[in-house]
């Protein structure tokens, strides 16, 4: 019923609602009228959705109010570029800004104050990827952390579900996070460690929710050569419906069962 008017433009909005509320545009519409107030859209689907509001009950005053509200509800919203940052990594290329994922990542782990939430699939020195995170998480104790990562079983290992578990936990203790620094929950999907192999499956998102809030999608895993070297692609939106929503997918399915807790007394330091 209104899509023609939700295409126009907020000035040509603002001078259909001033006219509509003046009577200097009154039923019967006609297209020579509209047309001297549009500078974008059609004046006949214009025409056509003013002709269906009045028949629905609607005053010209009532349509001009309701106008003006699709002006305002725009104007509070910031721009869909203001919210969204385009994030790069790979060679200097002449006229292209790479705005670098690991710059990205940093800044995001460094500036946290409530919560983290990290999907990823593969981790590589990590102890230099989580530096900031851990040393965010050792400056503010109220910091929740909760990192979902993919633990793989290799081909031809034949070991006990929670024996991969334990050797995980036991890697990423050692290799992976920075020693001396609160550990954050870590989670896996038990489905990754099934003995058949046709029903395995693996955590192959890659995402970073921060104070639900920033959102950051990349293509980019946790490793010093995706995070500086490799070609990688990925967006930054802040947005704090979108980041409730990842948080809400991976929290429930947490609350579910299908993603289950590395036993923190694994993550214990030794001694």
């Amino acid at each position: 019923m209104t899509k023609h008017l939700l295409s126009l433009s907020s000035n040509d909005l603002t001078g259909l609602a001033l006219a509509l509320k003046s009577g200097r545009l009154v039923r019967p519409f006609s297209p020579i009228g509209i047309r001297r107030i549009l500078a974008t859209g059609t004046v006949a689907g214009v025409l056509l959705d003013l002709e269906r509001l009045t028949d629905s009950g609607w005053s010209p005053d009532q349509i001009g109010s309701f106008l003006d509200m699709i002006v305002a509800d725009r104007r509070s919203r910031p721009a869909l570029e203001d919210r969204i940052d385009l994030v790069t990594t790979g060679p200097d290329v002449a006229g292209v800004v790479n705005r670098d994922t690991s710059v990205v990542v940093r800044e995001l782990f460094s500036t946290a104050t409530s919560s983290v939430l990290i999907a990823g699939y593969a981790v590589y020195q990590g102890q230099k990827v989580f530096r900031a995170l851990a040393d965010r998480m050792q400056e503010r104790p109220e910091l929740e952390v909760r990192i979902i990562l993919d633990i793989q079983r290799g081909l031809g290992d034949s070991s006990s579900a929670s024996e991969l578990v334990k050797r995980f936990a036991a890697r990423f203790r050692s290799h992976q996070w920075p020693s001396g620094r609160p550990f954050p929950e870590l989670f896996f999907d038990p489905r990754s460690v099934e003995q058949q192999a046709e029903r395995r499956t693996c955590m192959h998102a890659k995402c970073i929710v921060v104070d639900l809030h920033s959102v950051f999608v990349s293509s980019a895993n946790f490793t010093e050569a995706a995070q500086q070297r490799n070609i990688e692609v990925g967006l930054i939106i802040r947005s704090s419906q979108l980041a409730d929503r990842v948080t809400l997918f991976f929290s429930s399915m947490i609350s579910a069962g299908f993603l289950s807790s590395i036993p923190m007394i694994e993550l214990e330091a030794p001694g």
